[in-house]
């Protein structure tokens, strides 16, 4: 049986307006605890072996109820799957349009991945930092299933460093991981191939949709 991970962004954080690097430990918003506990069952059927989780109180608020749903398993922390360092954006208003956040992705795919902002780690930080634990987690639970709960950056560095077709190149074809949003990884021979990626459950888009629209009425 080929190695299948469900790799996976954490939910809503409590401030989502601004830039939450590795400096914030921030935990879920009231909404955010709603998705997490409703995406919980959704990947116990999946009957992973493992949860596993970055150290940061946002992604084990999410994994939690995964790990409880699937059978009171136990969670595996992994304290250097943590966000990237943002440095000086962190707890500035969060846009696309950002002009350091535009610099570094402009700098990021034009081949300059040692370039960061003050305080911040460059792309190549965060996979000298990320490639050996997955490459660890993947040989010590070989032939298993797992869920693993990250976050936007590390799940998007990640996919863009281990798929073939993508690169840092594509960065901004890739598009955004957004909260909750799922990639089904399976290892077979030397590579990886994503059978779902970067998608949001219909379980969550159903409850994101009536929750909208709710708060539309009142």
């Amino acid at each position: 049986m080929p190695t299948r991970i469900w790799l996976l962004r954490h939910a809503e954080t409590a401030d989502p307006s601004v830039f939450h690097g590795a400096e914030s430990d921030i935990g879920l918003s009231p909404r955010g605890e709603r998705l997490a506990q409703a995406i919980a069952p959704y990947l116990a059927s999946f009957q992973p072996e493992r949860v596993i989780s970055s150290a940061m109180r946002r992604a084990i608020a999410t994994a939690l109820p995964i790990a409880a749903a699937a059978g009171c398993l136990p969670l595996q922390i992994e304290p250097s799957l943590h966000e990237r360092r943002v440095g000086i954006l962190q707890g500035q208003r969060h846009t696309p349009e950002h002009p350091l956040w535009t610099e570094t992705i402009a700098r990021w795919t034009l081949g300059e991945t040692h370039f960061a902002t003050p305080g911040a780690e460059s792309l190549d930080d965060m996979r000298n930092r990320l490639l050996p634990l997955w490459h660890r987690v993947a040989s010590e639970h070989a032939n298993r299933r797992l869920i693993v709960v990250a976050h936007g950056m590390v799940c998007k560095v990640l996919l863009l460093s281990l798929l073939p077709n993508w690169s840092i190149e594509r960065w901004r074809e890739f598009g955004p991981i957004r909260n909750l949003a799922v990639t089904e990884l399976v290892h077979e021979g030397a590579r990886w191939h994503a059978e779902v990626l970067n998608r949001v459950p219909d379980v969550i888009q159903e409850l994101e949709t009536s929750g909208d629209a709710a708060q539309r009425s009142e």
